[in-house]
């Protein structure tokens, strides 16, 4: 199934009913650790004989720069996107092409098939971005492609959801053009 946003929106921006941001439970206990070690690294400080040495002043860098670490992933970094059908999390990339095959790429996100036989070279930058949302599980994908023009990029396509196996294969098909 294929469905589409108007083109002012970009993926970014759009919110798909299927695609919720959660908490991540794990992000949460990593950042909690941080805050914790880095509080303990830096009272450790206080625990040496000289609390003017070096090696104290190094201790309370570290568990500073630990314990800032922690409180920025904690309030950050500590969602995820998840496609709520099958409760996978979904990243977010952006991948370059050439302009020479903006039109290919074009029609087969409009359409929804994706050409094994002719896979397009990505580039690390280019006058072509793609920019996709992608559930670890493959059964949902949401992509948006875009040409730059002087100073910005701007849409080529509408924003296209692809779910089950359209999904799938947008996903085998760009490991198969970023191995080209």
């Amino acid at each position: 199934m294929t469905t589409q946003q108007k083109e002012s929106s970009t993926i970014f921006t759009t919110v798909h009913p299927d695609i919720v941001k959660r908490t991540s439970v794990s992000s949460l206990i990593y950042s909690a650790t941080m805050i914790v070690v880095g509080f303990g690294v830096f009272l450790s400080a206080f625990e040496l004989q000289d609390p003017s040495s070096t090696l104290s002043m190094t201790l309370m860098v570290i568990g500073t720069i630990f314990m800032l670490f922690g409180i920025f992933r904690l309030f950050w970094k500590s969602k995820e996107m998840v496609y709520l059908p099958t409760g996978s999390s979904a990243k977010e990339s952006t991948f370059f092409f050439d302009t020479q095959v903006m039109n290919t790429l074009a029609e087969s996100i409009n359409s929804g098939k994706f050409a094994m036989d002719k896979p397009l070279k990505m580039l690390d930058s280019g006058n072509v971005r793609l920019d996709i949302v992608m559930s670890q599980d493959m059964k949902f994908a949401a992509a948006q492609l875009f040409q730059f023009v002087p100073y910005t990029y701007n849409p080529v396509t509408e924003v296209r959801y692809f779910t089950e196996e359209q999904a799938k294969s947008m996903a085998d098909y760009l490991k198969v053009c970023k191995n080209n």
